[in-house]
C-alpha cells in the first residue's frame, strides 16, 4: 500500500494577523483563522484522509480539531513538527528581525528535528495528513 501525504499550515493565528513571530509560542487562531480551519475540513474531510499529524503547539492543534475533530480521523501531535523556534525573538514582531538569531532554530536543525536525520531540504508544514492510495493511483 503507499500513502499520499498532503500538507497543510495551521490556520491564521492572532499573532499572524499581528505581525509576531509566534515560534515555539502557542498561539491562538483569529476568527478568520478558526472560519479557514473550518473550510479545510470541508475541502479534505471526505478525501479518505486515515490519520492527520499535527505539532503539539496549540494554533496547530486548533486547526486540526476544527478541521478534522469528530470526523472519525485520529489526530495524532508530534512537537518534531514545529515551526522554527526562533529564540529570543518568538513573540517579537518580524519587523525587529535581524539575520541572525540568537537560540533558535535553523531551517537545516527544523528539518533534522522532523526527519530524524541530516537534511540540506525541508518542507514546513503543521498539519500533515495521511491518504491511502492504490497502487494505480500512486503509479
Amino acid at each position: 500500500m503507499s500513502v499520499e501525504i498532503v500538507f497543510e499550515t495551521h490556520s491564521i493565528s492572532t499573532d499572524n494577523e499581528r505581525g509576531i513571530a509566534t515560534g515555539w509560542l502557542p498561539g491562538l487562531l483569529s476568527e478568520r483563522g478558526r472560519t479557514l480551519a473550518a473550510e479545510l475540513g470541508e475541502r479534505r474531510r471526505d478525501d479518505g484522509i486515515a490519520a492527520v499529524f499535527t505539532s503539539d503547539l496549540r494554533r496547530a492543534v486548533e486547526t486540526a480539531e476544527i478541521a478534522f475533530g469528530g470526523a472519525g480521523i485520529p489526530i495524532h501531535q508530534d512537537p518534531r513538527l514545529r515551526e522554527c523556534n526562533y529564540g529570543s525573538l518568538n513573540g517579537v514582531p518580524s519587523r525587529r528581525w535581524k539575520p541572525s538569531v540568537r537560540g533558535g532554530s535553523t531551517i537545516r536543525s527544523l528539518a533534522e528535528r522532523a526527519t530524524g536525520r541530516r537534511s540540506n531540504a525541508c518542507a514546513i508544514s503543521w498539519t500533515i495528513c495521511g491518504l491511502p492510495t492504490t497502487a494505480s493511483e500512486s503509479s
